[in-house]
Order: structure tokens, then sequence, then C-alpha cells
């Protein structure tokens, strides 16, 4: 995958996913956000939590371009983090090339707060890429033909991923999709197609080559209060009227 990225198609991919992710994550508050694998992709950059963190997995070797330093080697469905202690995880394409996916989304589910968000990207296997690379695996089997994309891992459609966050209590809050340009390897060819960013944006929206969604954890019964130290406004006192308090004077003195 890193080295795809090099090519005029994968840069491509990134800046879209670099525009998408710096305006999503730019209004996410919190203290602790991580992200997990592709660190040629800052998923944090416009974040403004305290405590960021970029993980790889074992297996990864590292290679230039990376964005910033690498803070812990982890198995990603084993986080060395606690339950409910991250606000933000970033996943760039983490779940495709990873070897159990749905371990590492629970593990993802795990480690959030209540109303913490997390943020995927993907390739869309229902798009002009994803035919053609598609067409690749066929032609391959046949003993020809080459892949556009990267041959390993496995791409999760976008309505797929929706049941999996489902599943585990994730509400969507933010989906879309982008990289409407056919699967050109020249730069040149790439850019005569711009204008297809814009149709498809508009005529076949869910056929981009790439999705991002932003999905909140949410927990059932579980519901956020105010700050406890937010003032109560003070009840006045029940006024007592002049005329009551002189006649209770006056039965005193009878008394007397």
């Amino acid at each position: 995958m890193v080295d795809w990225l090099q090519t005029p198609a994968g840069q491509y991919l990134l800046a879209w996913e670099r525009a998408q992710v710096n305006a999503a994550v730019a209004d996410i508050f919190g203290y602790h956000a991580l992200q997990l694998g592709l660190p040629q992709l800052d998923g944090l950059h416009t974040n403004r939590m305290p405590h960021q963190w970029l993980a790889l997995d074992s297996l990864s070797r590292l290679h230039e371009g990376a964005t910033r330093p690498v803070a812990l080697r982890t198995d990603f469905s084993a986080l060395p983090f606690p339950s409910s202690s991250l606000d933000l995880v970033v996943l760039p394409h983490t779940l495709e090339f990873s070897a159990e996916p749905h371990a590492t989304l629970r593990e993802v589910e795990r480690v959030l707060v209540p109303e913490g968000r997390v943020v995927i990207f993907g390739m869309n296997p229902f798009s002009l890429w994803g035919f053609k690379q598609t067409r690749g695996h066929i032609c391959r089997r046949l003993g020809g033909g080459s892949l556009f994309l990267p041959k390993d891992g496995e791409f999760i459609g976008y309505w797929r991923l929706r049941d999996w966050l489902r599943l585990l209590s994730f509400e969507v809050e933010q989906g879309e999709f982008g990289c409407y340009r056919p699967a050109f390897r020249s730069e040149k060819w790439l850019n005569r197609f711009e204008w297809m960013d814009r149709a498809g944006a508009r005529w076949w929206p869910i056929l981009g080559a790439a999705y991002f969604l932003v999905a909140v954890k949410r927990v059932r019964g579980m519901r956020l209060l105010g700050p406890a130290w937010k003032a109560q406004p003070a009840r006045a006192a029940k006024p007592v009227s002049a005329a009551r308090s002189l006649s209770d004077y006056s039965k005193v003195e009878k008394l007397d």
C-alpha cells in the first residue's frame, strides 16, 4: 500500500483523504487521540487534543514520508489502552489490511469513551477502480494481467462496514465518497478527467473509488450531564402579607 501511494493515483487518493480528514477531526474535542496505521496520512494534523499517538502493527516497516513519529507498535486487535480511555481513533485503510478486521473494530469500540468517534477510510469495490481491480484478479488467474490497486488486503464495501458499526452500537454521523476519476496510472490522464470529480459527486455519488465515514459510539442508557459546578438559580422566599403578620401579633397580645 505504501509503495502504491507514491504513484500518481496514490497521490490523488491521498490528497482527497487529507482534505476530508482535516475537516472532519478539526472540531472533535477531547484529550486522547490515536491513529492506527498508514503514517503517510496524518489524520490528526488539525485536531487539537493534547495527547496524540501514531501506532503501527508489529509487521509494518517504517517508510519515508511518515508525517509524525511512531509512538508504539502493537497488535491492532489488542490495543494497550484501558477501556473507555480514548476520544478519537482514526483508521486510514486499517481494516482492509488487517488480518482480523472484526476484532480490530471491536477493540476500537472497547477503548473509545461513550460519545467517542472513529474515522474510517476505505476503498470502494463498487467503483471504476474496484472493477479494474476485479478484472486484474481474473486475468492473473488466467495467467496474465496486472492489478491497479495493492494486491494485499480485502476491500470492505461502504454499506457492509455500516452494518458492522451498527452491530457494535456505533451511529454513523457522516459519510462521503470521492475520487471519481477513471483508473489511470498516468498523472496526465488523471488530470484530463478532473471534471469527473464534480460530476460524480452529483450524478453517481456512491461510485467513488474511496469513502470515509465518521461514527459515534453510543452507549444505551448513558446520559451526558452538565458540569456539577453549574450554579442553580435561587428560589425567592414566599412573601408574607403584612395584614397576616399584624393579626398574629394581636393574638399573641390577647394571650398575654
